[in-house]
This record gives C-alpha cells, structure tokens and sequence, in this order.
C-alpha cells in the first residue's frame, strides 16, 4: 500500500494481476458461490481450464464443500495453497505499483456494467444491523458460515475478490469520469479479454495513485461523503460473507502488531469492485417467495390477524397489485396457481414490502409443516404453486431508496433482491495480497 484516504476508508492497492502472455480466459473463472447445485458447470470449468494457470486453483468452488469428504477438503486446500505459492514463484502473478482499475463489463444480457477497483479498511467496516459505519452489510450475516472461510483465508497469502460494493452516486462522478479518461488511451489498458461459461467481456484500465484521474476519483468520493447523512458510503452488494471473513480474519491477527504496522499491514484492506448503484447495467431483481404447506383460505385469515394493525386487505385485482402504490402503502400479489390476489398493508411497520412479508411468514413456519424457499422469476413461481404452495410475488427494490433503506432498517430481510444474472457475477481476475 501507498496511500490511505482514511477519511473515506479507501486505500489504494498494490493489485495483482497474470503475467503478459498469461491466456486471461483461462485464468478468470466466476466467483466460487455460483453454480453451487451445478458440479456439471465446475466439470466443464475444469475441461475448459485443462493445464494452463488458472484462478480455479486458487480457490475452493462452494459446490465441493457439500460433495466432498473433510479429508478431499483438506487436500483440495492444500492444493490451492500449493497453486498459490507456485504462481508467485514462477512470476505468473506481478504486482501493479499502488493505484486503481477501472474497468467495464459486457455480458449478453447487458452492453455495459462500469467498475473500479480498490481497498476498502475492514477498520470502517461493520456488518452488525444499525451500525453507522463507512461501510454497510444490506443482508444480514449468517455468523456459522465465517469460520469455514476464515480456515481457507488465513491459508493463503493472497485474495482474489468477488466482493461488489454499491455506491450511490446519480450524478456518475466517480467512476465514469474516471473511465472516460483512462479509456482514451489504450497504454493504460491491462486487461481485455472474453470470460469463459458465457460470462461476456471485461476490460481493464489502470492508473497510479497520485495521479490526475486517482485524485478525481478520491476528491469524487469525498464530495458523496458529504452529502452522507450518517457517514454512510459504501454498501456491500455481492460477497457479503467475504468481507465479513475478512474483517474476521484481520481481527485475529492484528493484535500481533504494533499501531504503526497495523495501519500499513495488507490484511487490513480489502480488494473490492466498487460499482455505481445508478449503472443501467446493473439489474436489481426482486427474490420472490414459495411457502409449502399454506393454502389460500389459511393464507387470508393468518395475514388478517398477522397485520391486523396494519390497516390489511385483500383484492383480486392483481394487475393494480403489479403496479404497486405511492402512498407508503405496501402491495404483494399472491397466488396458487390457479387464483392471484393482491395483498395491501396500509400502514406497514416496515419500510420494504419484502420486510413485512418475511415478518408474517418466520411467524408461522414453525407451524404445521409450513416452510419457504427462495426463487428468482415469475414464472418459476406460477410453476410451484399449487393448491397447498402460495407463491409471493414481490415489487422490485428501488434503487433511489436503496441507501436510505439501509440507514433506516439496518439491513435488507434476507433475500430481498439479486444483481444481475448468474453469469454476470464478478469473475476472479485480480488479487491482492494480505
């Protein structure tokens, strides 16, 4: 590290990055919680990367965590540290001087989806709900799910992220600014290359901290700062339970260290793509609901007592229930395959229709062999649900409101919202080290 824009909790990262004449299509695979119901992806991953040098072996894909024995574990981790420690050696991997990428993804689904890359301070980072930390969780975190993160982290003398952090920036005056300069000039270009597993197209431009464009980028991050109402800047998007393993991990190792090493010391900052919430390539899509065991009649009498001061009703009027409501009134449509109702709170005690609707349904999964999954997509839903499943269908997130969400509610229920398609998460391309 260089320097440290402690004021915003940003540092600029000495990144790494393959060797010239490394294959980069190779060498990027999707972040290891994808496809984690899908070997036959990971298989025809491992086919396609065959001998070259690859991210695939610097990481455990979350799909073997449930396949594998603890001792194929064991020795899938060995491997990776090996692979590690074999790419630093060799000089497969180089590190760029400290300073930022800025880069731009296409995918078949969007032409363009900006990102920069930085270091974010696990100092300025709290994933506990309520907190007026710099940086914020917007899902709760699962604390059981760390530690078996926190065994592969302090393995390994580098991170490669799949961590997407959200900023609120509608006037675009971080990242485009940035991009628009750096583009212009192709001796800045450090990567540019296909993604495998139809995961579309990155490029990559890089400038040193100090520079015009890293200054911009700084002085762009202090001004939405301060127009913050509580210091909130950055919002995990994608990869909350990696940062929250990496704060953990720095927390136990830190007190090894003396105040001056901990400030300079890599394991404090995190690599991270930092994109706008504002960009049209990044899709926000609602996670709607299937709950197995409840039948329509039982649905109607549970939810009017459940939101009996909540000023409820019910319509069949499913089309208004689509098009939502502007007065603070929440609307969630519901069917069972055959019939849709819509389901108004009037007066709803919790900012986000997904907030109210995730109150009423934990209150009564205990019961009767009642029990809810998560699905992406309408018709996924219309397709589950029966007589004896009501599926829940649910507005989408806004994201003008996204921010004041957090900073009123703490976090998003679980499973409020996804970014983007499968193949259009973050693919391992750079790392750092800690």
């Amino acid at each position: 590290m260089q320097s440290f824009y402690s004021d915003i909790a940003v540092a600029a990262p000495k990144i790494l990055l393959p060797t010239k004449g490394i294959n980069l299509e190779k060498w990027a695979v999707i972040a290891c919680d994808q496809f984690t119901s899908e070997p036959k992806y990971w298989e025809q991953v491992e086919e396609n990367v065959g001998a070259y040098p690859s991210t695939l072996r610097m990481f455990l894909p979350e799909v073997y965590l449930e396949m594998s024995s603890v001792d194929e574990i064991e020795k899938r981790l060995s491997n990776i540290a090996s692979s590690i420690n074999e790419y630093i050696t060799d000089g497969i991997l180089e590190e760029l001087a400290p300073g930022f990428i800025v880069l731009d993804r296409k995918t078949k689904y969007n032409d363009s989806r900006r990102g920069l890359m930085l270091a974010l301070d696990l100092e300025q980072y709290d994933f506990t709900p309520g907190n007026k930390s710099r940086i914020r969780a917007t899902e709760g975190t699962v604390l059981s799910r760390i530690p078996p993160r926190v065994r592969i982290r302090e393995r390994s003398p580098i991170e490669m992220p799949h961590i997407m952090v959200l900023i609120d920036d509608p006037k675009r005056t971080v990242i485009e600014p940035a991009w628009n300069a750096l583009s212009a000039d192709s001796k800045n270009l450090v990567y540019d290359t296909d993604l495998m597993m139809e995961g579309g197209h990155v490029k990559g431009y890089f400038t040193p901290d100090g520079s015009d464009v890293a200054n911009g980028i700084i002085e762009a991050l202090r001004d939405l700062l301060a127009v913050s109402d509580d210091g909130f800047l950055f919002a995990v998007g994608d990869g909350n339970h990696s940062l929250a393993t990496a704060k953990t991990h720095w927390e136990n190792i830190r007190d090894k260290f003396s105040a001056e090493e901990r400030l300079t010391h890599p394991a404090r900052y995190c690599l991270v793509e930092i994109v706008n919430i504002h960009d049209e390539g990044l899709k926000f899509e609602p996670i709607h609901r299937v709950t197995f065991g409840l039948t329509m009649d039982d649905f109607r009498s549970r939810a009017a007592e459940y939101f009996k001061d909540q000023d409820v009703s019910f319509t069949d009027a499913s089309a208004f229930c689509k098009e939502g409501r502007a007065d603070g009134a929440h609307t969630v449509l519901v069917t069972n395959g055959k019939e849709d109702i819509c389901m108004i709170i009037g007066k709803p005690s919790h900012t986000l229709a997904v907030g109210a609707l995730s109150g009423f349904l934990d209150s009564i999964e205990s019961t009767n062999k009642i029990h809810t999954d998560y699905i992406h997509g309408e018709d996924s839903v219309r397709s589950l649900a029966k007589e004896d499943s009501l599926g829940f269908l649910l507005p989408d997130v806004s994201k003008n409101s996204f921010f004041e969400t957090i900073s009123k509610e703490g976090v998003f229920p679980r499973k409020t919202f996804s970014m983007g398609e499968a193949p259009e998460k973050r693919y391992y391309l750079e790392a750092k080290m800690i």
